[in-house]
């Protein structure tokens, strides 16, 4: 974890990276107990799991490409500069279905690391 009380600039070349689902990018950029930002960038045909956090809201928020964002059932396609935020315990997944990559932010509070049930 960086250390919150110097100003620095954060990016992906100086954040922890990560590999999950099939060939999915991650990057933390802010990991703190209270707050998580992670840059993620998913190639096409890519899907993470659907699931739901006990205890994290979420707002999702595209950065490049198009995603298909599935919340409580309910589907919504979003472009660039498009968002949605995500209440804890409603089920959600994103997809890729498109032939480009989609690049967005996951904006955790609290963090959902150890928070998330797959059901």
């Amino acid at each position: 974890m960086k250390d919150a009380s110097k100003a620095s600039v954060i990016s992906r070349q100086n954040s922890e990276h990560y590999i999950w689902g099939k060939h999915c990018d991650g990057w933390h950029l802010v990991r703190d107990a209270g707050l998580s930002v992670i840059e993620e960038c998913m190639p096409p045909g890519t899907a993470e799991l659907r699931h739901r956090h006990g205890k994290a809201q979420q707002f999702f928020f595209v950065l490049s490409g198009r995603a298909i964002m599935e919340v409580g059932g309910e589907v919504v396609e979003l472009a660039r500069g498009d968002g949605i935020h995500v209440l804890p315990g409603r089920r959600h997944q994103i997809r890729n279905e498109s032939n480009e990559p989609v690049q967005f932010l996951v904006i955790s509070q609290p963090q959902s690391h150890g928070d998330r049930i797959n059901d």
